[in-house]
């Protein structure tokens, strides 16, 4: 983020409580690096002022230093142990690490310090859906709706949890009740279509995408997925603009939702790194194609004398840039990335659980081989088509993602320059209560490439 504040334009006749309040509104409206400093700054005066350290972390968590802000939250609750927010801001970080447990224990410690309060039970669902107690996650974000009827989050993941549990006809309504509270619910609209989906009532939601496109011509989630419904006007591969409105919008969570769904692509990926590369000694020119929040990079770094990431979400990279995993994060999209890239320039490629957004892969293929050394390795993975293949190889699903047919990927590949690829099949995730069954491919591009 650009510094749109310098510092030396900052209000310096404060008290510490003064100075507080105007951070937290700079906070609030996205000046991180302003909010930041005066946070700093009433540390600087008062080392041991519980409020400015908690803020101070949630902003540096927001910029990906998880760790970092942990021990600040810490120190806040040493001097306050009663404040029921900062447990839940704690538990809120712990689990977007995939600490389960001390994530638990951190809610419950908000629940009991305020009973009455519904946001900590919504948390709380969260949790136990990820742990997979979805009975006690359906209990939590019910007592959270007793407390706030109203609470749209709640009413969207309660709507998600039953989806999940195949109790689509209930989830339908807490995504009806989601759009009543609050019309433009990106996700809710989303998966009040995706249910109709779900249930076979594929024409009510067509009518149901097509209405929301006419209301809002230019939103990139009505249009994708309607073309996913219809099978109509199917792009060759989804737009910048959606990819980025996806992640943008739950980067801050992103990691806590892989945990729900068992996320199992990164530790594929480097299952299949291992075999190709052998033993990580830092000698390698690698490149992570749509890093996200860098989940991927720790386990690529013992291979990497450099380690790029590139994503086109922002905050997803703020996010990954907080691992100290990478030499350099860009935020650019995928293909044009390699198609600029100098040849030769990269000894790996990796990309895990980003090509489902492509549909046609012979372009990214070609520039994979393009940036590539004689030799060098490309490993991703896709989502399997699960029936017979579509003439084109690959099928916009409902879920907003593409399949694809084993052999067109391997097609694909080859004509673009590779050797005969290894491929395995894995599951990647459960969703909606079921495993996503994907492909593991590991190619090397041949000494004379296309």
């Amino acid at each position: 983020m650009e510094n749109t504040r310098s510092e030396e334009a900052l209000p310096t006749e404060m008290t510490p409580d003064e100075a507080l309040g105007y951070a937290t509104r700079l906070h609030r409206i996205g000046e991180l690096d302003a909010a930041e400093t005066l946070y700093r700054r009433i540390l600087a005066l008062l080392p041991d002022h519980p409020a400015a350290l908690n803020f101070l972390a949630i902003a540096r968590h927001q910029r990906g230093h998880a760790e970092e802000a942990i021990a600040l939250m810490q120190r806040s609750l040493a001097l306050q142990p009663e404040a029921a927010g900062v447990w839940n801001n704690l538990g809120n970080i712990l689990l977007d690490l995939g600490r389960i447990d001390e994530a638990s224990e951190a809610y419950q410690r908000c629940t009991a310090l305020a009973p009455q309060d519904p946001l900590p039970f919504g948390n709380l669902g969260v949790l136990r859906r990820a742990q997979g107690r979805l009975e006690e996650a359906e209990a939590a974000y019910r007592h959270a709706l007793t407390l706030d009827p109203k609470n749209v989050d709640v009413h969207n993941n309660l709507g998600n949890l039953l989806a999940g549990m195949e109790r689509v006809e209930e989830a339908v309504q807490h995504y009806c009740q989601t759009i009543a509270l609050m019309p433009r619910h990106p996700a809710a609209r989303k998966m009040l279509g995706y249910a109709y989906c779900m249930l076979g009532r594929l024409e009510e939601a067509a009518a149901y995408y097509r209405a929301w496109v006419e209301e809002e011509p230019d939103n990139p989630t009505a249009r994708h997925h309607l073309a996913a419904c219809t099978g109509e006007d199917v792009p060759e591969r989804a737009t910048d603009i959606y990819v980025e409105s996806v992640f943008d919008n739950f980067a801050d969570s992103f990691d806590a939702k892989l945990a729900a769904l068992t996320y199992k692509a990164p530790e594929l990926v480097a299952k299949a790194v291992a075999a190709a590369c052998g033993e990580g000694k830092r000698g390698l020119a690698v490149l992570d194609a749509g890093c996200g929040t860098g989940l991927c990079g720790p386990l690529l770094a013992p291979y990497a004398r450099e380690l790029i990431g590139i994503d086109l979400s922002g905050p997803m990279l703020t996010k990954a840039q907080g691992r100290g995993a990478y030499d350099r994060l860009v935020k650019a999209e995928l293909t044009r990335f390699l198609q600029d890239a100098a040849p030769g320039s990269y000894d790996l490629v990796v990309s895990a659980d980003t090509l489902c957004y492509f549909g046609a892969l012979e372009t990214v293929c070609a520039a994979a081989a393009a940036a590539l050394g004689v030799g060098g390795h490309l490993v991703f993975t896709v989502e399997k088509m699960a029936v017979a293949a579509d003439a084109a190889g690959y099928r916009l699903e409902p879920s907003g993602r593409y399949t694809h047919a084993p052999g067109y990927v391997s097609r694909a590949l080859q004509a673009a320059g590779f050797t005969s690829p290894l491929v395995e099949e894995a599951v990647l995730r459960t969703e909606g209560g079921k495993p996503v069954t994907g492909l593991l491919y590991s190619a090397r591009k041949a000494a004379t490439s296309r």
